[in-house]
């Protein structure tokens, strides 16, 4: 099974809460992920596409696999710092 992704990688879990009101309050995921994200990822607004178990760190894949699709995850703190994931299939 795969599935489809965003996400946002920070430094503190205080700016992912922050960046997840900001969203929850109509602000764009991918417009968000494109201004304040660390990843690589946010030249294409976070957009991770597609992938399987085992692909991602075991926190990221735990939260994203569990997410209903269309939600913004609370921040998932991994080895690289704190994400926010939009499951978006």
């Amino acid at each position: 099974m795969q599935i489809e992704a965003s996400h946002i990688l920070v430094e503190s879990k205080e700016q992912a809460e922050n960046l997840r009101s900001q969203i929850l309050q109509g602000q764009e995921f991918a417009s968000v992920a494109s201004q304040f994200s660390r990843c690589p990822s946010r030249s294409a607004g976070g957009n991770l596409g597609a992938f399987g178990r085992g692909q991602m760190v075991p926190e990221f894949e735990e939260a994203a696999f569990n997410l209903p699709v269309g939600s913004v995850s609370q921040p998932v703190q991994t080895q690289f710092g704190w994400h926010l994931i939009h499951r978006t299939s």
